[in-house]
C-alpha cells in the first residue's frame, strides 16, 4: 500500500515563527519560485559574502577538517552558496559515488518503472522481463528525445500506464519513444525502429538505451555514474549491513512517501539530519522529550558512512517495558522481531556518503532521497518502510495515518530551520561558528569532503577519529 506523494514547495525567503505554525502556514509561506524538476548550478541570489574560488573553499574545508573535534568550526558560507563549488561537488562527489534511487518494493512487478531526474540525467528504473532491475537512460539514442516526458507523451500513444495520482511511475510492456516511435524492450534493447533500412551501416542492436551501473543493497537500488568506482555498495557498507540485518530491509515495503521542493543546499539538510544537538531547539516538543540531545552519540569514523545513536531516556524505556508486559503496543507499528537489546530502545541514524540518509527504529525505517538541483536547491523524497507483516495488520491504515502525521510534523520543523540556515549563508552577518561535541557528524562530513578533495576517503590517509562511546 503506497500513499500518493504530495508536493510541498519551500523558499528561503520565508518569514516564519519557528514554533507553533501549521503545515498550511509553512506551505503558503514557502512556495518555491522555480520549477523543481529543472537542474541548474547557477544561482540568481546575491550574497553579501565575498566570492571565493573553488580552490579557496577547498582549502578552508581542509583546514576545518584538520581541527580536532573540540576545536571544530563551521565551513565558510560559500561552501553552501557558490555555483562553482556546487559544480565541483557534482563532478567530484555525486558523479563518482553510489546514489540510492528507490526501494525494490516500489517496482515489485515485471514492467513496473520509476522515473527520476538526477544530476540532469533523465533516468528510468525498471523491472525487466527477467525480473531484474535495470537503471536506464530515458534519452532516445535516435534524436535525444526523453522517451517518457511528463505525461508519458501523447494521449493513447505511449503504452506506459501511470499509477493513479502519480506521474513518474507505473507499468509498461515496452518502452516507446513518442517522437519517431522507436521501441525498446524493458532491458533497453531496441525492439523496432521503422524506416531505417537506408541508413548505411546501421545495426539496430547497437542503438539501445544507455544502461547505467547499478546495484541492489538491502533492498535499495543504487546507481553510480562512474565506470571505475573501486568498490561495490556492499563492500563500502559492509559493517553497516551487518548492523541492519535485524530489520531485513530488502523485504520491507515502502508505504509512505512525500516530495519536497527545498530551497537550500544539500549539505544543510544532511548536516541537520545527522546531528541531534537540535533536538533541544527545533524538536523541543517532539523528539527532545523522548531522545534528549545530550544522550546522543556518534561511532568511530568510517571510510564510507557515519553511524549515530539516539537513545531513549530511562523513563521512556520503563514506559515501553511496562506497556509491552501488559501486551500493549507503545510504538506506532508492531515492533520488528529481532530488533532487540539497545536497538529496541534507540533510533539508529545513518549517513552513507554522500547522501544515503536513513533512520531505523524498533518498528520502521525512514529513508530520505536527495536530488541536488543547485547550490541552494534540492528535491527531497521522505519515505517510511515497514515489514510486510505490518502492512497485513488489520489496523494498518490507522497506524499509517498516525505514523505519517508524526513524520510530517517533525520534518516540518526541520524544513523551517534548514531554510533559515540557508538564508543566513547569504548574509553579511554570517560568522563561522564553533561546533558542539554533539555535532560530531558535521565535523565528520567536513572530513569526508576534505578526503574527497584529496582523491580518497576518510580513514584511508588519516587516522580514524574515535567514537564517543
Amino acid at each position: 500500500m503506497n500513499s500518493d506523494p504530495e508536493i510541498f514547495r519551500f523558499s528561503i525567503f520565508s518569514k516564519l515563527t519557528l514554533m507553533n505554525v501549521s503545515e498550511l502556514e509553512i506551505r503558503r509561506a514557502c512556495e518555491a519560485p522555480t520549477d523543481a524538476l529543472s537542474f541548474a548550478s547557477r544561482s540568481n541570489i546575491r550574497s553579501a559574502q565575498p566570492e571565493l574560488s573553488v580552490e579557496e573553499i577547498l582549502t578552508e574545508i581542509q583546514r576545518a577538517a584538520d581541527l580536532p573535534l573540540e576545536e571544530s568550526t563551521t565551513l565558510p558560507a560559500q561552501a553552501y552558496t557558490s555555483p562553482d563549488f556546487f559544480d565541483w561537488e557534482v563532478e567530484n562527489i555525486f558523479r563518482k559515488e553510489w546514489l540510492a534511487l528507490c526501494h525494490v518494493s516500489q517496482i515489485p512487478n515485471v514492467g513496473d518503472f520509476l522515473n527520476i531526474d538526477l544530476l540532469g540525467e533523465p533516468l528510468i528504473v525498471i523491472r525487466d522481463k527477467s525480473n531484474e532491475i535495470q537503471v536506464l537512460s530515458r534519452v532516445c539514442p535516435h534524436r535525444g528525445m526523453d522517451i517518457m516526458p511528463p505525461g508519458f507523451g501523447y494521449d493513447g500513444h505511449c503504452p506506459a500506464q501511470a499509477k493513479e495520482g502519480q506521474s513518474n511511475c507505473g507499468n509498461t510492456r515496452l518502452l516507446l519513444c513518442p517522437y519517431h516511435s522507436w521501441t525498446f524492450e524493458l532491458d533497453g534493447k531496441v525492439k523496432a525502429c521503422a524506416e531505417m533500412q537506408e541508413a548505411k551501416g546501421f545495426n539496430r542492436d547497437e542503438w539501445g538505451l544507455k544502461t547505467f551501473r547499478s546495484e541492489i543493497w538491502n533492498g535499495f537500488v543504487f546507481i553510480n555514474f562512474s565506470e571505475d568506482a573501486p568498490q561495490s555498495v556492499a563492500e563500502q557498507y559492509e559493517g553497516l549491513g551487518k548492523h541492519l540485518e535485524p530489520w531485513n530491509l530488502g523485504d520491507m515495503e515502502l508505504v509512505f512517501a512525500q516530495e519536497w521542493d527545498c530551497a537550500f543546499n544539500w549539505k544543510v539538510l544532511t548536516e541537520n539530519f545527522m546531528e541531534s544537538y537540535h533536538h533541544a531547539g527545533a524538536h523541543s516538543k517532539t523528539l527532545q522529550p523522548m531522545m534528549p540531545a545530550r544522550d546522543t552519540w556518534t561511532e568511530a569514523e568510517k571510510a564510507h558512512y557515519i553511524q549515530c545513536h539516539l537513545p531513549m531516556k530511562p523513563k521512556v524505556r520503563e514506559e515501553i517495558a511496562d506497556m509491552e508486559s501488559r501486551g500493549e503496543q507503545w510504538d506506532v507499528f508492531p515492533p520488528i522481531p529481532g530488533v532487540s537489546g539497545e536497538k529496541r530502545f534507540e533510533w539508529g541514524l545513518i549517513l552513507g556518503y554522500p547522501g544515503f540518509k536513513f533512520v531505523v527504529t524498533a518498528d520502521a525505517a525512514i529513508w530520505y532521497r536527495t536530488q541536488p538541483l543547485g547550490p541552494n536547491r534540492i528535491k527531497l523524497l521522505t519515505t517510511m518502510l515497514v515489514p510486510k507483516s505490518t502492512v497485513q495488520h488489520p489496523d494498518f491504515d490507522s497506524m499509517l495515518e498516525k505514523g505519517s502525521k508524526m513524520a510530517v510534523d517533525f520534518h516540518l520543523e526541520d524544513m523551517e530551520v534548514c531554510m533559515a540556515v540557508q538564508r543566513g549563508y547569504y548574509s553579511s552577518g554570517y560568522q563561522r561558528g564553533r561546533l558542539s561535541h554533539l555535532e560530531m557528524p558535521i565535523w565528520l562530513i567536513q572530513r569526508y569532503l576534505a578526503a574527497r578533495s584529496r582523491g580518497t576517503w576518510p580513514t584511508m590517509d588519516r587516522p580514524a577519529a574515535p567514537g564517543q562511546r
